[in-house]
């Protein structure tokens, strides 16, 4: 089953509306290079487009009515959309769910030494990472300090033009002879991603001068001390702004697509909505999914069924929980996901005919997790016949994938999470290229056509 390139099929109207999204999706990355950066954006955004915050409708003991808009802030972390729609939400919503965390480096909790005449900072990798790929590169600081007295001093360091960076050395070729000769997952050990912060030790300082030297920046220049860090979450990630990637500036080359490409692409579906739904519609932005869903930002938490209660109680005449578990069975959902995007150069990876292609369009995952299907949400056939037609209907470009050859590796979302409640979910995202790498590239159509088909999917899902 052939697939047409999605650049063939646009006018000049519709690569001006492609270029745009693409704009607007570099801000976006740019200034959501942390999962609480991400939150901040999306929120600021949401309340300029009229929506409110859940709590302070609860507060004011007020009514949800059709064509009301609220936001629900999952400590500072996951944040969730909801348009409220003509029917009754008993009847389920429709879901366009992400995750906004993406792989990089933590800085421990005790992070700083010296080790001749260099301060470094202790870390450990966050989600699944080549760990030879973040060495020798520009890496920036971004996270939030929380002093004693609650008060937060927010980070990013690294990102203007005359900032410093920072970042972690390698081995120089000349000596490398025994490390070239490990495999790949054991050139870079996990406790050897330590990062290098100062080189210069401080005047009059004989005791760890360099550290010292550190320590006062930290001091002078961010009002941070050394025990400040027990209650920090720093985060080291590859410094700079996305770009145009190719000559054509076809692609983007960005850190973090995975997965806040499928974040940006469903807050824009949702914001273009001009009309009141007919059913509720969600935007869902979770944490932790790199790390298996978990903890109280991640999607295996309740935030998202305790929304839907108190949305149900604010909507309805009356509640109970026999109405909550119909209204989160009788949902759909879009598990808004990359895709392993084929890649030529290693083919043998893949098999090619149920690969997704880059310039394709949004791709459609029946399955992920790996081997036999383990770790995986599989999705109904029914469900995809539905949603073939909306697709089509709304003449987008989509195509369908599976993450790899079968025996060669794979990968979950957060679909078998929702799946849970008995909800028809499938997963359909972005397909990427260098998955989890310091940076990764999209095409520019199958970000526009993803806006499009969660548009789409948010207005005619039933």
């Amino acid at each position: 089953m052939y697939r047409e390139n999605a650049w063939k099929a646009y006018d000049e109207t519709a690569l001006a509306k492609l270029e745009q999204t693409a704009k607007n999706y570099r801000h976006f990355l740019d200034n959501g290079k942390t999962e609480r950066e991400c939150a901040a954006y999306t929120i600021a955004a949401a309340k300029e487009q009229g929506y409110q915050d859940l709590k302070d409708i609860i507060k004011a003991g007020k009514r949800l009515q059709p064509g009301d808009k609220v936001y629900v802030d999952c400590m500072g972390k996951a944040v969730m959309l909801f348009y409220i729609g003509k029917n009754s939400m008993e009847k389920g919503i429709n879901i366009v769910g992400s995750h906004i965390d993406s792989p990089r480096i933590d800085i421990k909790q005790n992070p700083f030494y010296e080790d001749s005449g260099f301060a470094y900072a202790d870390t450990h990798y966050y989600g699944g990472i080549k760990k030879y790929q973040w060495v020798a590169r520009a890496l920036a600081l971004h996270g939030v300090v929380v002093k004693k007295d609650g008060s937060v001093i927010t980070l990013a360091i690294g990102e203007k033009d005359d900032d410093p960076v920072v970042g972690i050395s390698d081995l120089l070729i000349h000596l490398s002879r025994d490390q070239m000769g490990k495999k790949a997952s054991e050139v870079i050990g996990g406790e050897d991603l330590d990062i290098m912060l100062c080189g210069k030790p401080l005047a009059g300082e004989e005791k760890e001068p360099v550290k010292a030297a550190l320590l006062k920046i930290l001091k002078e220049q961010y009002n941070v001390e050394e025990e400040d860090l027990v209650s920090a979450e720093i985060e080291a990630v590859p410094a700079g702004p996305a770009r145009d990637y190719g000559l054509d500036r076809s692609m983007i080359l960005g850190y973090g697509h995975d997965d806040r490409v499928c974040a940006y692409a469903s807050l824009e579906a949702l914001f273009g909505l001009e009309e009141v739904p007919e059913y509720t519609c969600c935007c869902l932005m979770a944490d932790k999914e790199e790390i298996g869903s978990v903890g109280a930002t991640g999607m295996r938490a309740m935030y998202f069924e305790n929304a839907m209660a108190e949305l149900l109680n604010l909507t309805e005449e009356s509640y109970s929980d026999l109405m909550l578990r119909h209204a989160l069975a009788n949902s759909r959902m879009l598990s808004c996901d990359v895709s392993a995007g084929f890649d030529p150069l290693f083919a043998g990876a893949f098999e090619k005919k149920n690969a997704a292609i880059l310039g394709n369009g949004v791709c459609f995952n029946k399955f992920t997790g790996s081997g036999g299907k383990s770790g995986s949400n599989d999705a109904n056939a029914e469900y995809i016949s539905k949603l073939r037609k909306i697709m089509d209907d709304h003449q987008i470009a989509w195509q369908t994938a599976e993450l790899g050859r079968v025996d060669v590796g794979g990968g979950g979302t957060i679909a078998y999470v929702c799946a849970l409640y008995g909800m028809e979910v499938i997963d359909s995202g972005v397909a990427v290229l260098s998955m989890h790498a310091p940076l990764e590239v999209i095409n520019k159509a199958d970000l526009y056509e993803a806006v499009k088909a969660y548009a789409a999917f948010m207005k005619d899902a039933k």
